[in-house]
């Protein structure tokens, strides 16, 4: 049997990060297994599904690397199919007409509510003939759920859960206007897209009974289930905008890498033993569904910047130059040459080191695409006294003389510099790095040299001497 996944936004919004952990989950486990992902929009509400929203999740999931297979499906194309469903099942029996007013339905509500009773349909109509509708009234299509017993459904992950079958009424298959509900689309379409595997929410898991329903009344194979726990803020209640409830695009463009924010995603509900740097591959050979947790997973930014720093680390200097140069683009209103471009490249080794964030890693190269005479910050500025700057102007003289501009031969002219005005190194390190990045926070001072090179090195020094 080959494995069949699915991920079925609605596209009423961004791809939000609840959205792409149930996708990553039934991306892996499809891959895992030589399976299929398959990706269907359920775009049956009309009035709040957009073109933009759909946008966002195909780049969403384009971003964070999750591939499908086949075209998408896109659920509102084939609502004639899931009313041709519904109309069978009127044939069989197995669904009828209700004719039951708004006004009927909501005093139904109200008494059960008043005899402490679940406000659920009470089947007024399952059992009398059309011919006592009355006049006027568009009817809707009810399935006829099992009355009494108990709907087991057995869950991979949160094991066999029983629903009292008198707790579940007759959902509603087809509205008065002949539109199909989500519930019988949902199950019309995992069964016409052979979906074996339904990996969702655990929110859907009263869901899962009313399907499973409708699925043996009409014949077909009841999928797998697995419904995982829900992601909560750091402080364990409903993750919301403040804990991280954002869209994917909101992730890129705080400046995490998509694989790292992948590696986080998998680790928020799933483990590996003592694993938390996790790559794609191994992901790919580890995953299964018995090592997901039961309980809600916890969402702390700390750790997901932690390990964007990681990955950035980790990361091909040329792939995050690419990255950053758009981002420096935007932030200097200019186009970055091919030459800045490999500037920031050579000196990524250092800048990357205490990057948390792609944007963090662009900001602090703005110092090698400036121009000259540089803008110096306040706390540079306060380093660049009339001592320093006379010390600096003995340094350039130095550097100046070198035959070669050799990063070793810098480094020794710099600390030659420092002994022979009896100061320690940071003491003339601190200053020289104002001078040259107009920051006080940069890569180690000779990586810094060695990438400006001698030009630029000693005309930013020679910049900052007054005078």
């Amino acid at each position: 049997m080959t494995i069949v996944t699915r991920f079925a936004p609605s596209p009423t919004g961004f791809l939000h990060i609840g959205g792409a952990r149930t996708a990553l989950f039934n991306w892996l486990y499809a891959r895992h297994n030589g399976g299929k992902f398959l990706l269907r929009i359920e775009d049956t509400d009309r009035e709040r599904s957009t073109d933009a929203a759909i946008k966002a999740i195909f780049e969403g999931m384009k971003w964070l690397g999750l591939d499908w297979d086949d075209e998408p499906v896109f659920q509102f194309s084939r609502r004639e199919r899931h009313a041709d469903v519904a109309r069978q099942l009127l044939a069989a029996g197995k669904a009828y007409y209700c004719y039951a007013s708004k006004e009927e339905l909501a005093e139904m509500r109200d008494q059960a509510r008043a005899e402490s009773r679940p406000p659920v349909y009470d089947g007024r109509w399952r059992d009398r003939a059309p011919s006592e509708a009355p006049a006027g009234v568009q009817p809707v299509v009810r399935f006829k759920s099992p009355n009494d017993g108990v709907t087991l459904v057995r869950d991979l992950v949160q094991g066999d859960v029983t629903f009292a079958n008198e707790q579940l009424d007759d959902m509603i298959l087809l509205r008065a206007d002949g539109t199909p509900t989500y519930m019988l689309s949902v199950v019309v379409d995992d069964h016409d897209m052979n979906v074996t595997h339904i990996i969702r929410g655990d929110d859907h898991l009263t869901n899962a009974a009313r399907q499973q329903q409708l699925i043996e009344s009409i014949g077909w194979v009841v999928p797998e289930y697995a419904h995982i726990p829900l992601i909560h803020g750091p402080d364990g209640a409903k993750l919301s905008k403040r804990h991280g409830a954002l869209g994917v695009e909101a992730y890129r463009d705080m400046g995490y890498l998509p694989e790292a924010l992948r590696n986080y995603l998998l680790r928020l509900g799933w483990s590996h033993g003592d694993d938390e740097v996790i790559s794609t591959e191994q992901a790919i050979d580890w995953f299964n569904i018995e090592n997901i947790g039961k309980s809600a997973a916890r969402f702390d930014f700390a750790k997901l910047e932690n390990l964007n720093g990681i990955y950035i680390r980790n990361a091909d200097d040329a792939y995050l130059a690419g990255l950053i140069k758009p981002i420096i683009e935007r932030m200097t209103g200019t186009d970055l040459d091919p030459n800045h471009l490999k500037l920031i490249e050579k000196a990524m080794n250092g800048l990357k080191e205490r990057a948390k964030s792609v944007n963090s890693l662009a900001e602090s190269s703005l110092f090698l695409v400036a121009e000259r005479p540089l803008v110096l910050d306040d706390k540079a500025k306060s380093l660049l006294n009339e001592e320093a700057c006379a010390v600096l102007q003995r340094l350039a003289d130095r550097l100046d003389s070198l035959a070669e501009w050799d990063k070793e031969l810098v480094e020794s002219a710099v600390r030659a510099a420092a002994e022979a005005e009896g100061l320690k190194l940071g003491k003339i390190a601190q200053p020289l790095r104002a001078a040259l990045t107009g920051t006080t926070v940069s890569p180690g001072i000779f990586d810094v040299l060695d990438v400006l090179g001698r030009d630029q090195s000693i005309g930013r020094i020679r910049d900052a001497i007054p005078g």
